[in-house]
């Protein structure tokens, strides 16, 4: 066993009235937020605007998201994630444009 005062550069080694400071650095990892799965915005592209199934496959990678996320795998819930989000905005801009075009016909 070895003591405080037997190590080198220990204060048993410095002439007294010697001040000695100590420095600490505290290091913060923060971890990233969880990656988004836009289910809510899947069901309602789903139950409201299902055009060629784009709402289904939407929901479906929502799903599939969810679950990587679970599981731990950012990566994939990331991808599975971004993949709904591109199949819910296609379905959005064809639903739009569908409701222009049946307003300008009728």
């Amino acid at each position: 066993e070895v003591s405080m005062e037997e190590l080198p550069g220990s204060k048993a080694e410095m002439p007294p009235g010697t001040t000695v400071m100590t420095q600490s650095t505290t290091v913060t990892v923060e971890e990233p937020p969880p990656p988004r799965d836009h289910l809510v915005w899947s069901l309602f592209t789903t139950l409201y605007g299902n055009f060629c199934c784009l709402g289904l496959l939407a929901f479906f990678f929502s799903v599939k998201s969810r679950d990587r996320k679970m599981l731990g795998d950012n990566s994939g819930a990331l991808s599975y994630g971004s993949t709904a989000k591109c199949l819910n905005i296609t379905a959005l801009v064809i639903n739009i444009v569908i409701v222009i075009i049946t307003v300008i016909v009728v």
